[in-house]
């Protein structure tokens, strides 16, 4: 920790030389030259490649932590008799054991017999209890909306949102003169599911390895691509097939004055298009080629908007408020929407509780390797398109 802590500080002291390179070069018209242009994106490639390396190592901190836990489970049993609190369906040990022996092809009676708890449509098993709840913490790791959406497990049909449309209002009224009826109008927001599904190859040398962790490899190659489609998803997805994106759904706060460029005077706009309630804990997603544009500008005052954290697990900001990049946020483009800025927590990701796997045997078998499917059911949709604000170039 005290590696991040000190690439930190060295990153904001190097950010702070940036800037005065920057100023110090900038002639009385506002440019530089293309040398000094040169020096001065050398300079910010060591800021950005900085804060690439603090992020591997708090991921790598955060394994470390993850290895460091115990591995044994704990004598649980009362030897005076049963304490009651014995997992059972998806969650207990027996069917979680039965699973993975599924995986492993390593087949018996009472592996079937103990699969009869789950049912799957697909032709699969259900994941057991334990091992969805990693598959949940790993795809929050892989996908920035879920780490700031809301997220929700549904089991089975639409989950109706009840939304307000239009709130009623407060009038002044005589003495005994009739009162003012002013009705709230409710709208109701569906999320459903959509089906998200992908193939995991795995040796049958590495398969049979008994020092080969089966479980975990399979949680982080599902989390890793089912993480990558659903983040694209949620900030672009039209909703047809697949959940409804953020840029797709949010309002519009501000049309940018060029198709390539941004302001300050346009990102405090976008700020202060977004209603005061929102903004308290509102964020600020772009992409790296967005920030890297950013980082160049100046408010009123002569501070530049974007400022590096060099607090451990806290993102960089702009204007006072956090900033996450995707690279699935369009670059600046005619009409592009570049920048969404809100409380994402009106963005709702609804999972369908059950995802699946089935092991083929046979479509891989001529290349010695066997084939894992895996499946899930997700939807998003952000239920208050006032509650984040978007920004979109000029046609």
């Amino acid at each position: 920790m005290s590696k991040i802590l000190e690439l930190r500080e060295k990153r904001a002291k190097l950010w702070e030389e940036t800037k005065a390179f920057l100023d110090s070069k900038r002639g009385d018209d506002g440019l530089i030259s293309a040398e000094d242009t040169a020096v001065y994106e050398k300079m910010e490639a060591k800021v950005v490649d900085l804060g690439k390396e603090i992020d591997r190592l708090e991921r790598h901190a955060l394994i470390d932590l993850e290895l460091s836990q115990a591995v044994a489970s704990p004598i649980r049993n009362n030897p005076k008799g049963n304490t009651g609190d014995e997992k059972t369906g998806r969650a207990s040990n027996e069917y979680n054991n039965a699973f993975w022996k599924a995986m492993r092809n390593k087949n018996s009676f009472d592996v079937q017999n103990a699969l009869q708890i789950g049912t799957d449509s697909e032709g699969g098993y259900l994941v057991p209890d334990e091992f969805e709840t990693t598959l949940i913490q790993s795809l929050d790791e892989e996908n920035i909306i879920r780490q700031l959406a809301n997220v929700i497990t549904t089991s089975f049909g639409d989950k109706k949102i009840p939304v307000v449309a239009s709130k009623g209002t407060a009038s002044w009224t005589d003495e005994e003169a009739p009162m003012h009826e002013s009705d709230d109008a409710f709208g109701v927001v569906n999320i459903g599911a959509h089906k998200l599904s992908t193939m995991i190859k795995v040796s049958e040398e590495l398969l049979n390895d008994s020092v080969f962790n089966l479980e975990t490899y399979i949680a982080r190659e599902f989390a890793r691509r089912i993480g990558r489609a659903e983040e694209e998803a949620f900030l672009t997805g039209n909703g047809t097939g697949k959940p409804t994106g953020i840029l797709v759904s949010g309002e519009v706060g501000v049309t940018a004055a060029s198709a390539t460029a941004i302001t300050v005077d346009e990102l405090i706009d976008l700020y202060y298009s977004l209603r005061e309630p929102y903004r308290r804990n509102a964020v600020f997603v772009t992409n790296d080629a967005t920030v890297k544009a950013i980082r160049k500008l100046k408010d009123g005052n002569g501070q530049y908007l974007w400022q590096p954290s060099i607090q451990a697990g806290q993102p960089d900001t702009i204007l006072n408020r956090p900033v996450r990049t995707s690279v699935f946020v369009p670059t600046m483009a005619s009409v592009a929407k570049v920048i969404a800025f809100g409380d994402f927590s009106y963005y709702w990701v609804a999972d369908r509780q059950g995802r699946s796997f089935q092991r083929l045997n046979e479509l891989y078998a001529a290349t010695g390797q066997v084939g894992f499917r895996a499946t899930q059911r997700v939807d998003g949709k952000l239920v208050l398109a006032e509650a984040i604000k978007v920004l979109q170039m000029k046609a």
